[in-house]
């Protein structure tokens, strides 16, 4: 409970939960348009919570970031407009992507987190959000925001965490009879639908990056020190890299693909949430990949991209281009990162920053090449143009 809070007061509270969430049951039953539910429910929220902004933030997966996607207690014009971080700085990127709880009691005694310029512009210091959930894949995440420091409490969590599963299932029902799962399946067997086969292994698949995400961010809290906390964030961001792949996923043929393009532009979207004062430009033409060479292709981008932001650049900042090209000589394709930052500071440096790089253009068939100055750094992968 909260520290002033009487047992009567916790009771009470107990007891609005309880009856705003059968309003919530109601109102998903009377099945409104999605737009219009999520704007009740929001409302409803707000009132079991006692607080004046509360937000529905909505995924989206070929920009790998959050819409808000309903909300109360914002600016004009925010609500189905405003977009936000969904990396793991992000609370609720966090709570998306480990499909968890995050609570944050007061931004300003904290630095695991990085409040957003949204939440600045609203004075937001406290915050706690739970994972939308459909069909066990995180869908987007329920957020309840405070202007002063609050130390929400484990029954606010948990009405909020009913009040996502309530919303989850709505967004579920608007998409699919409760029998789909065993149709989805027929289709398949009796047709080879390989759309429905598709989505089933990227549900499943999704599930799984939740559960490693979620296993690192553990992880994560149990250690202090700054050293396991780098290896951790670096290794989260390579699985975030290869599940952000995963959704851009669609079927031809005998072979999953991914719309190559549209992959770097999300990661590249993905990437840049996780630093202040860095540009990401993309210049890509469209072409399609094996999900198994988009996928170290995709790590190629993150490691170097990476490596830039870590080392190329002071606290100005810089930008960092990426361009993609469909057709260079017989039959190949490239891929080139260029930042404008301070270029290497040792043969050392060099070698040490090229070693897994190389060791991803092998795994496709490619040549890395590299060069340096005291303008920026540009790194190449040149590979045959395989589908």
């Amino acid at each position: 409970m909260e520290p002033d809070e009487t047992s009567d007061e916790k009771l009470d509270k107990v007891r609005r939960h309880i009856r705003i969430l059968i309003d919530l049951g109601r109102i998903a039953g009377e099945k409104p348009d999605i737009d219009r539910f999520l704007d009740l429910a929001v409302i409803q929220v707000a009132r079991a919570v006692e607080i004046d902004h509360v937000k529905v933030l909505k995924y989206r997966h070929d920009t790998a970031d959050f819409i808000v996607a309903a909300g109360v207690g914002w600016k004009p014009g925010a609500v189905r407009s405003a977009t936000l971080s969904a990396d793991m700085r992000s609370a609720p990127g966090r709570s998306y992507h480990t499909a968890e709880p995050v609570v944050i009691h007061d931004f300003a005694k904290q630095d695991e987190f990085v409040l957003s310029n949204f939440l600045k512009e609203h004075g937001i210091v406290s915050l706690s959000n739970v994972p939308i959930l459909v069909d066990g894949a995180s869908w987007g995440v329920l957020e309840v925001d405070s202007t002063t420091p609050r130390d929400f409490s484990q029954d606010t969590t948990e009405f909020l965490t009913a009040a996502g599963a309530t919303i989850g299932r709505f967004v579920q029902s608007t998409k699919e009879d409760p029998h789909l799962y065993a149709k989805s399946i027929a289709a398949a067997l009796t047709s080879q639908d390989r759309d429905v086969m598709l989505r089933e292994m990227q549900h499943r698949v999704k599930n799984n990056f939740q559960l490693i995400l979620g296993s690192i961010a553990s992880q994560r809290r149990r250690h202090s020190s700054p050293d396991t906390h780098r290896a951790l964030d670096y290794v989260a961001t390579r699985i975030n890299a290869i599940s952000i792949a995963h959704d851009q996923l669609a079927p031809r043929q005998d072979s999953h693909v991914v719309k190559f393009a549209d992959y770097l532009r999300a990661l590249c979207q993905s990437i840049k949430q996780q630093t202040d004062n860095i540009e990401i430009e993309v210049e890509a033409d469209e072409m399609e990949l094996a999900i198994d060479r988009a996928v170290p292709l995709g790590l190629f981008l993150n490691e170097v991209a990476t490596n830039s932001i870590k080392h190329a650049f002071g606290p100005e900042g810089g930008r960092i281009s990426v361009r993609l090209l469909s057709s260079v000589g017989y039959g190949e394709s490239r891929l080139t990162v260029s930042d404008n930052g301070k270029g290497f500071l040792s043969a050392t440096a060099k070698g040490s920053g090229l070693k897994l790089i190389e060791s991803l253009a092998r795994g496709v068939g490619g040549t890395v090449s590299q060069e340096s100055s005291g303008s920026g750094t540009t790194t190449s992968l040149q590979f045959p143009m395989l589908k």
